[in-house]
């Protein structure tokens, strides 16, 4: 289990999102200016409704301020579906051209009714071991 100090978590409309980052030296070459981080997400459906996650919409920023964002169906090439009490978890990735950066953003949900609603990601940081931990 992680320390709780490397979980980010936020919770929207009974769905909670959390994330653990962590850097991988051994994909990185930042020689070369290229620094990589995994980060597992678990989206826990902590209400009373069956819902479905869409869409994913990304906000990368770097520590040069150089802000990327994705848009795409779903997350890993699923859109699962969590009914009450389930959760659904992956592990994804991202490169930076700098040693330290940050993550937010939102999914897209569904309710078996039809609503379509937003959930946030919460906002974490990407830091390399030797970079202070600092809120970007």
């Amino acid at each position: 289990m992680d320390s709780p100090k490397s979980a980010y978590r936020a919770v929207t409309r009974q769905i909670e999102v959390q994330v653990t980052p962590r850097f991988l030296p051994d994909k990185s070459s930042p020689e070369n200016g290229y620094f990589f981080w995994a980060y597992t997400i678990n989206v826990a459906n902590l209400g009373g409704e069956t819902v479905q996650l869409k869409t994913r919409h990304w906000r990368i920023t770097d520590a040069q301020g150089r802000l990327q964002e994705v848009r795409g169906p779903g997350v890993v090439g699923e859109e699962p579906v969590l009914k009450p009490g389930e959760n659904f978890e992956y592990t994804s990735g991202v490169p930076l051209p700098t040693p330290s950066g940050f993550m937010t953003g939102s999914y897209g949900m569904v309710t078996a009714t039809g609503e379509e609603f937003d959930i946030e990601i919460p906002a974490f940081s990407l830091d390399t071991p030797q970079k202070a931990r600092t809120i970007n």
